[in-house]
């Protein structure tokens, strides 16, 4: 990233060091420290309340029409809960307009109603179902709007300041801390700028560091907010340390390239400073919520196609036990996680084992059974008994033996990154035909793929392809 010119953007006004900035006075024994909110609580409570009025008004009848049962009622709010929660809707915006989002608050609330709505004997039938919706949102959007107008309120007190950091402190980077001090509805207050580069020295925020102190800074100051925008740092420097930054407790923005132009983004799904579009980075699957549905989706789905795979494996293992005369599995150690390492199963395809640095497989070394097996993608069926342990996942980045993880990831740039999430049985880069002896940098670009971008209709999708190319291979074979 490179900083744009100086005559684009205005030299930064000079403002008053804010409190509680590096640099600014300590406050006097009397004087009121800046309140801060806890982002992640505000708007699921706002949403709780609501959608609770709104269960106990159908619940006892004063919506209009005969009560619904309390029990499906309790289970619709739960459904929109986690239908907000997963959609990004409880992510408090920097810039509170209810309007943008409206249109995808509206959409959470129908579809747990249309799961709902078979269930004739719970009491959601008929009106019962279209009474509980139109209350919800009205509640949902009623509630969402007097919190908007309340947190502004506060912003602009100076009340509810969050800590914010900047990393690029080139000339677009000053003109975004400009911006937030002139704006204090905003709710932020600059903490200082991260950079590679000489900083301007017209900042009236000091440069903390490099973009590798990230994790640190945001630890030591209870950083809230992170803006990256054009700077010093190159691009290819910036992608580890904000990969890392989805586990710190920090709301992390991009500054889009062109931002002027309109980008084929949903504008519900975009944030703003002052008309200056900012692209949040997805949380999705780095949470506890995440991970116990990426894990319940693993233990009923690895569970039902074992039960279905059953009697197959047993005449496969027969099979290899009467043409080979040994165990008819075969256990390797891999790599199936950072810092994990665990034995996966397989069935036996060659004549004598090979050794753990031996990368390609001759096919002369398979028996007949075994080059079968390697074609159809069969011999990686008992590693279901792997996921349903808990030793791998059923879909996500291939486990690889630890001395090849080794060596690629010294020459492959940010391969170790794919470590993020477990190993699986199949993965975004097999179903694009990326296995056996294909390019390992194309390999870990689409695991990484999967893990920004992983959701649980994505793992859905990847598991119909595995099992579609299961059934043509096996015609292939043929």
């Amino acid at each position: 990233m490179r900083s744009e010119s100086r005559e684009r953007y205005p030299a930064p006004r000079q403002y008053p060091v804010l409190p509680g900035t590096p640099g600014a006075p300590e406050p006097g024994p009397g004087a009121r420290r800046p309140a801060r909110i806890a982002p992640a609580v505000l708007l699921p409570a706002v949403d709780a309340a609501a959608l609770a009025l709104a269960g106990a008004a159908c619940v006892t009848g004063v919506a209009g029409g005969g009560g619904l049962g309390a029990v499906p009622a309790a289970a619709y709010a739960l459904a929109v809960l986690a239908a907000f929660s997963l959609s990004g809707l409880h992510r408090l915006r920097i810039t509170l307009r209810v309007s943008d989002q409206a249109g995808r608050i509206l959409a959470a609330l129908l579809i747990p109603a249309a799961l709902l709505a078979g269930l004739d004997r719970a009491g959601l039938a008929g009106g019962g179902v279209i009474r509980l919706v139109l209350v919800s949102a009205g509640l949902v959007l009623a509630g969402r709007l007097a919190a908007s107008a309340a947190v502004r309120a506060a912003r602009r007190r100076g009340a509810l300041a969050e800590p914010a950091l900047i990393i690029g402190s080139g000339t677009f980077g000053a003109h975004l801390a400009g911006q937030i001090r002139e704006h204090p509805e905003l709710g932020l207050r600059v903490t200082g700028f991260l950079d590679s580069g000489a900083p301007r020295r017209d900042l009236l925020e000091p440069v903390l560091g490099r973009p590798g102190d990230l994790a640190r800074i945001v630890g030591e100051l209870g950083i809230r907010r992170v803006l990256v925008c054009f700077g010093e740092t190159r691009d290819e420097d910036l992608v580890p340390v904000l990969r890392a930054s989805g586990r710190l407790p920090a709301d992390v923005c991009v500054v889009p390239r062109l931002h002027e132009l309109g980008l084929a983004v949903p504008r519900a799904s975009l944030d703003e400073i002052w008309g200056i579009p900012l692209i949040p980075l997805r949380r999705l699957g780095r949470g506890l919520a995440s991970r116990s549905l990426k894990r319940a989706f693993d233990i009923i789905m690895s569970a039902f196609l074992l039960m279905a795979a059953a009697p197959l494996l047993l005449v496969l293992a027969a099979a290899l036990w009467a043409q080979t005369g040994r165990s008819p599995l075969f256990r390797q150690v891999r790599v199936t996680g950072a810092g994990e390492q665990s034995t996966i199963l397989k069935l036996r395809t060659l004549t004598e084992d090979h050794g753990t640095r031996s990368w390609a497989v001759d096919p002369a070394r398979c028996t007949g059974l075994g080059r079968w097996l390697r074609a159809t993608h069969l011999d990686e069926l008992p590693q279901l008994v792997n996921v349903l342990r808990g030793d791998m996942s059923l879909v996500g980045p291939r486990p690889e033996r630890g001395y090849f993880a080794a060596g690629f990831a010294r020459q492959i740039p940010r391969y170790g990154d794919r470590d993020r999430m477990r190993a699986g049985l199949t993965g975004w880069a097999q179903v694009h035909g990326l296995h056996g002896d294909t390019s390992i940098a194309e390999r870990s670009r689409f695991d990484n793929a999967y893990i920004e971008y992983w959701s649980p209709w994505m793992d859905l999708v990847i598991l119909v392809r595995t099992i579609g190319s299961a059934v043509t291979g096996l015609g292939a074979s043929r």
